[in-house]
């Protein structure tokens, strides 16, 4: 079974600095519908005026995972991480006991597009921790490329929790089956262009959520960038 989530459904907070689209319950956006999927609890479309951002906050049990789509965003935490991630780039962050961090756009001409992720971690009270990849475009085209898992396989950034992030880059009329093992679920999102996940059509922006579905087969038009979700 599939449903599809428009991107227009999505809860919605314009700030001025900050324009973002909420996939399950945040802040005060409350839909009991949509509160999170499985151990996803968190997608968060965000963009980010110039030079504007996240003043320091903080985190506890929660794995968050940042994936720049557009610009490039400023982090510093209290683990003593100072980065800038890029387009490509997927930043993990094991809030654990505790940790405070800031998010700023880096440019202070061009807007910053990016989606954050929050995972239920399967382990409490873990130590704090961080990590950041980069994945080459030419790594996810016409191919679903690992971003994220609880084993670090295939260079993929760790997450305590068993989930696997991958991304697509689909080339015109291209197409790819993702198998699911049994008991497994999915959640498809699509950062860009036009593409069908098992005959639905999706716009940038658009998700999918699958149950008892054996498979989950991607057609894309140029340069759609789909990200799967493969939960426990």
């Amino acid at each position: 079974m599939i449903k599809i989530r428009k991107s227009e459904e999505r809860g919605h907070a314009n700030h001025g600095w900050l324009d973002s689209y909420h996939t399950f319950s945040f802040a005060e956006y409350r839909d009991p519908n949509h509160v999170q999927f499985g151990s996803l609890r968190v997608i968060n479309e965000d963009r980010v005026q110039p030079g504007q951002g996240f003043g320091t906050h903080g985190h506890r049990d929660m794995e968050i995972v940042s994936y720049v789509l557009e610009g490039a965003l400023k982090h510093s935490d209290s683990m003593g991480n100072g980065s800038i991630i890029r387009s490509g780039d997927v930043q993990r962050m094991s809030a654990g006991t505790g940790v405070t961090h800031s998010e700023y756009n880096a440019s202070q001409s061009e807007l910053v597009h990016f989606l954050q992720i929050w995972i239920l971690p399967k382990t409490i009270g873990l130590a704090p921790s961080y990590e950041q990849k980069y994945f080459p475009i030419n790594d996810k085209r016409n191919r679903l490329c690992l971003l994220v898992s609880p084993d670090g396989h295939d260079g993929s950034v760790t997450v305590h929790q068993d989930i696997r992030i991958y991304s697509s880059v689909l080339e015109k009329s291209s197409s790819m089956t993702h198998t699911l093992a049994p008991g497994r679920r999915a959640y498809v999102q699509l950062t860009s262009g036009v593409a069908e996940v098992n005959g639905h059509l999706l716009h940038a922006g658009d998700g999918a959520r699958t149950t008892d579905e054996s498979s989950i087969l991607l057609t894309g038009a140029p340069e759609a960038e789909v990200l799967v979700f493969d939960i426990a």
